[in-house]
């Protein structure tokens, strides 16, 4: 079981970023799938999750993520993709794709079972 994360980098606050995440080694269909965030001295945080199937989408309890982020999939391709837009400073951090097969308690690193590499996004100002 892989996921393989990508698409960070470097950019100017203002900018924007797609992360991917590649998941393969099973079959899914049955998970959800969400991006995590870890700063640098700090937590790691839910951002977003989505269902494969159907497509549910569930958002950090943040305003500012919500208005910002949008976490979509390609079922075709196995990749889940979350579009950052208008990205600031302090959204400086590790991002992590993961899959839970529980279904609940999404915004729990806890309750996923997979875990890809991370990926670094970086933000100057």
């Amino acid at each position: 079981v892989q996921l393989q994360a990508s698409g960070g980098g470097l950019v100017q606050a203002g900018g924007s970023l797609r992360l991917s995440c590649a998941a393969s080694g099973r079959t899914f269909s049955s998970y959800v799938m969400g991006w995590f965030r870890q700063a640098p001295g700090k937590e790691r945080e839910f951002v977003a999750a989505i269902t494969w199937s159907g497509g549910s989408t569930w958002y950090a309890d943040s305003d500012s993520v919500k208005a910002r982020f949008t976490i979509s999939k390609d079922n075709a391709k196995n990749t889940v993709y979350l579009q950052m837009n208008s990205l600031k400073p302090e959204d400086t951090a590790v991002y992590y794709c993961a899959a839970s097969s529980r279904g609940y308690g999404l915004a729990a690193s806890y309750n996923y079972d997979y875990w890809g590499q991370g990926t670094l996004v970086t933000v100057s100002s």
